[in-house]
C-alpha cells in the first residue's frame, strides 16, 4: 500500500508540474498575442495613413495630365502592399512556435520514463 501511495504522489506532482508549465505557456501566448495585436493596430493605422496622402499626391500629380494613369498607380500600389502583407502573414505563421510545445515534450518523456522497464 505504501509503494501505491508513493507512486500516486509521484504522479500527481508529475500533473501539477505539467500544469503548471502549460499555465506558463498560456500565460505567455496571451501576452504575446496582446503585444502583437497592439503593434498590428498601430501598424495599421500608420500604414493607412501614410497610404492615404501617397494616394492624394499621386492622383494631384497627375490631375491635370492623366488622372486614370494615376488611379491605375495608386490601385497598383495598394495591391502590390496587400500581396506582401499576406505573403508575410503566412511566413509569420508557419515560424510561430507550436502550441504547448514544451508541456507536450515534457508529458512524452514522463510517459517514456513509466513505459520503461
Amino acid at each position: 500500500m505504501g509503494s501505491l501511495r508513493e507512486m500516486a504522489r509521484t504522479l500527481l506532482s508529475f500533473a501539477e508540474t505539467r500544469a503548471r508549465l502549460a499555465a506558463t505557456e498560456f500565460e505567455e501566448q496571451a501576452v504575446r498575442i496582446a503585444e502583437i495585436a497592439v503593434l498590428a493596430a498601430a501598424a495599421i493605422f500608420f500604414l493607412a495613413l501614410a497610404l492615404l496622402f501617397i494616394a492624394i499626391a499621386v492622383l494631384l500629380a497627375f490631375w491635370n495630365t492623366n488622372p486614370l494613369l494615376g488611379a491605375g498607380l495608386i490601385v497598383a500600389l495598394f495591391l502590390g502592399l496587400a500581396a506582401a502583407a499576406v505573403i508575410i502573414a503566412r511566413v509569420r505563421m508557419r515560424e510561430r512556435p507550436k502550441f504547448l510545445a514544451a508541456t507536450l515534450a515534457e508529458i512524452k518523456k514522463d510517459r517514456e520514463l513509466v513505459e520503461k522497464p
